[in-house]
């Protein structure tokens, strides 16, 4: 079968190294999938399905460290988990049985119990028999943490097999955001991730959930899981007719060939690498020392992290050789970065051009320069479906709110003063987001705007100008202390920003109950540290990675803090385990990436041409693809646009379909339908804000000419269009690319 791309030069710097226990692993596994009635006579696989799969050399390349009896184990997980994903697909995808998918998927967790002497049920089918004896063989050598993480990144990856499901009935393709999102939870990297702790070394609890780790996870995951897009195109797309694919993702956004759709994967898997070392090699070690990490645990981190890069380059290498997957020819003519071409046909193999693609990627990230003339920001369409409705209190809450930012000190600080409090006029945008609220309410949301709206711009005009990120992280532990979880007194405040946040603290928290009050301030804990790593990247003139930017993104706008705050308004109507769900998840997430996308549109003049800023959407994307602004703009109106849809899509399709698998009543969905309301508002208030205000024009920009940085040098003219070109490769918009178009950038 011809193939329908030819697969791009990967970017794979370590070898593979094979585990010596390979026949051991083989073997056994094949004895364990035949016990559990997987092979002949499930009507999924027969033993020679297994042997041309081969998850025996998956396994033994991934975890080359680990012993036999631990391979076994391994090997048999990961006979179970492709068991499941092509059982499901023979059982329930193909028939598009979302209800016998439901109930299938609802009876496995009671197979994985976080105490093992706890009882299962008796298996009905080789999946619940499969994962019934491998809980039991496993957990024991684990943590109770471990065990509860390794647990919910199970449910994940199956129960989000439900959501491929239901966009195959609809024919839906998901949009790039979304598809990362959700590709994470079906393909299973997360869980993969899981394994690695148990093959190499427990991460250590108190910093398993920290940034760096989780990063390092998500990285893994995306390269994982981009790389199998590749090669399972063929088979899922044209084969099975499977729409949760990366590629096929890309060529439906881009409206793009298959061949470049599958060329601008490979960039971003080669993105989402440079990410995993970067974490790897600096926030990594500064955890270690922020957390007083002891020698052994050091140790562990650096052994699972190890793992991961074990496995980027172990599942590479099976792709290559696994008959499931389309890879024709792609042994004999692979390359080896560190020993150059190898194989028949090597001699077609450009080493220097994989290198030098991968180096001019990684450089581009710091090559920004600062303070361009890029203005006046261009407003394209957005849609906005939900009508806007303002808050009658309006007019008395813009006094009120001036009264209040100079009774905390605000003023007397130098950053803000009163010309561009009024520019700002934080109380319109609460309005809309608050409209049915009491004078009061109004109030509160207006001064916590105006709070967080002050720290963003005073981190990178105090820590940033002294490149102070020490400073930074000492400010940023103070105001975590200004937020008691007892009701107590905050210390006395040093500034202005923690006289706010202990006003504003107490005035919220009053009523709360201690879980409420703990979910409040991990929030704004969560936006106040992604200041820092806004600051971390600033010092290092680093452009973010497109994904890590936009999921940082929605922590720098304070995302969680404001859905905390939503949350609150509808009491216990609504159980947590609906808020934890995965629909609900998503409309959130939707809601907050065309609110930031929309800011970032708005913005962009403000923060590239007066503010030397990198932290924007439409910058990133121009770095990325390496174009220009027009074009970058079109990318974000279209992602802003296809959150929008996608937020709609979840309301009319997949929120009705979580409230029949819960069983919720009908208190519970009008708690639901009200905390939509909500969200649809936000949207509203926000896209209505940043149209009427004066904070990103040009004629007040330009008035006020607030570069961040005293005594900054003119900023230089634009680069005509004219001067950006070079031979070779070209971009998603058909322009050439390579080191002569960075110079001109």
């Amino acid at each position: 079968m011809t193939q329908p791309f030819r697969l791009p030069q990967f970017y794979m710097p370590y070898p593979a190294r094979l585990n010596p226990h390979l026949d051991e692993a083989r073997a056994h596994s094949t004895r364990w999938a035949r016990e559990m009635g997987m092979l002949e006579g499930s009507g999924v696989w027969e033993q020679s399905d297994l042997e041309a799969h081969d998850y025996g050399l998956l396994c033994a390349y991934t975890h080359p460290d680990c012993d036999g009896p631990a391979l076994s184990l391994i090997t048999d997980w990961y006979v179970w988990v492709f068991f499941f994903d092509d059982h499901f697909l023979e059982m329930f995808k193909r028939g598009l049985d979302r209800s016998g998918g439901r109930a299938h998927l609802d009876r496995l967790p009671l197979f994985m119990p976080a105490d093992p002497d706890t009882p299962v049920p008796d298996p009905r089918n080789p999946v619940e028999a499969g994962l019934a004896d491998l809980w039991a063989r496993t957990v024991p050598a684990m943590s109770a943490h471990w065990r509860r993480r390794f647990a919910l990144a199970t449910e994940h990856l199956l129960n989000e097999s439900l959501w491929e499901l239901s966009n195959i009935g609809e024919g839906r393709i998901a949009n790039p955001v979304e598809y990362i999102e959700m590709r994470r939870k079906v393909g299973g990297a997360p869980w993969s991730a899981g394994l690695v702790e148990y093959a190499t070394a427990e991460v250590p609890h108190r910093v398993a959930g920290s940034r760096p780790l989780r990063v390092l996870m998500e990285t893994f995951s995306d390269g994982v899981h981009l790389r199998n897009d590749l090669f399972s195109y063929q088979r899922e797309v044209e084969e099975e007719g499977e729409l949760s694919n990366g590629v096929l993702v890309l060529e439906n956004f881009f409206g793009c060939p298959t061949q470049q759709a599958a060329e601008i994967v490979n960039d971003v898997l080669t993105s989402r690498l440079h990410q995993f070392e970067h974490t790897a090699l600096t926030e990594i070690p500064a955890l270690a020392l922020e957390a007083g990490l002891a020698p052994d645990e050091l140790a562990a981190v650096a052994a699972y992290a190890r793992g991961l890069q074990d496995w980027q380059s172990g599942g590479h290498e099976w792709h290559l050789r696994s008959s499931r997957y389309m890879n024709q020819g792609a042994v004999a003519a692979r390359t080896d970065p560190l020993r150059g071409p190898t194989g028949p046909g090597a001699s077609a193999a450009d080493v220097r051009a994989l290198l030098a693609a991968a180096g001019a990627q990684r450089l581009r990230n710091h090559t920004h320069v600062p303070f361009q003339r890029v203005g006046p920001s261009r407003i394209p369409e957005l849609p906005m479906p939900f009508a806007l409705t303002l808050s009658p209190h309006l007019h008395g809450a813009r006094g009120r709110l001036r009264d209040w930012v100079e009774d905390m000190g605000v003023f007397a600080e130098g950053v803000w003063d009163e010309d561009k409090l009024r520019a700002y006029d934080l109380p319109l945008c609460a309005a809309g987001i608050h409209p049915a609220g009491t004078s009061e309410a109004l109030d509160l949301a207006s001064a916590w705007l105006a709070w967080g709206t002050y720290g963003d711009d005073y981190y990178p005009l105090v820590f940033g100008h002294r490149r102070d990120l020490a400073a930074a992280r000492l400010t940023t532990a103070r105001l975590s202390a200004c937020m008691p979880l007892d009701g107590g007194t905050a210390p006395p405040p040093a500034n202005a920003m923690e006289r706010g946040l202990a006003d504003l603290w107490a005035r919220t928290t009053a009523r709360m109950g201690p879980g409420d009050r703990r979910t409040l301030r991990r929030a704004i804990d969560d936006m106040t540290e992604s200041w820092v790593w806004e600051l971390a990247n600033q010092l290092l003139h680093r452009v973010p990675d497109p994904v890590d930017y936009l999921e940082m993104r929605r922590a720098t706008f304070g995302a969680d803090f404001t859905m905390s705050l939503c949350r609150l308004g509808h009491g216990p109507a609504v159980p947590p385990e609906v808020y934890r769900s995965g629909p609900v998840r998503s409309l959130e997430n939707a809601a907050v990436d065309y609110a930031c996308l929309v800011n970032d549109i708005f913005s962009y003049q403000k923060e590239v041409e007066f503010e030397g800023e990198i932290h924007n959407a439409v910058l990133v994307v121009q770095n990325f693809f390496g174009c220009d602004y027009p074009d970058a703009l079109r990318v974000v109106q279209d992602l802003a646009a296809r959150r929008m849809e996608q937020f709609q899509h979840v309301v009319a399709h997949e929120l009705p379909a979580l409230c029949e698998d819960l069983g919720l009543g009908a208190e519970t969905r009008e708690a639901l339908d009200g905390y939509v309301a909500d969200l649809r508002n936000w949207m509203a208030g926000i896209l209505n804000w940043h149209r009427e205000v004066d904070r990103y024009k040009d004629a007040w920009l330009s008035r006020r000419a607030h570069r961040f940085l005293p005594g900054a040098p003119p900023a230089p003219p634009a680069v005509p269009p004219s001067t950006a070109t070079s031979a070779g490769a070209r971009d998603p918009f058909g322009r050439p690319v390579g080191p002569q178009f960075l110079t001109a950038r």
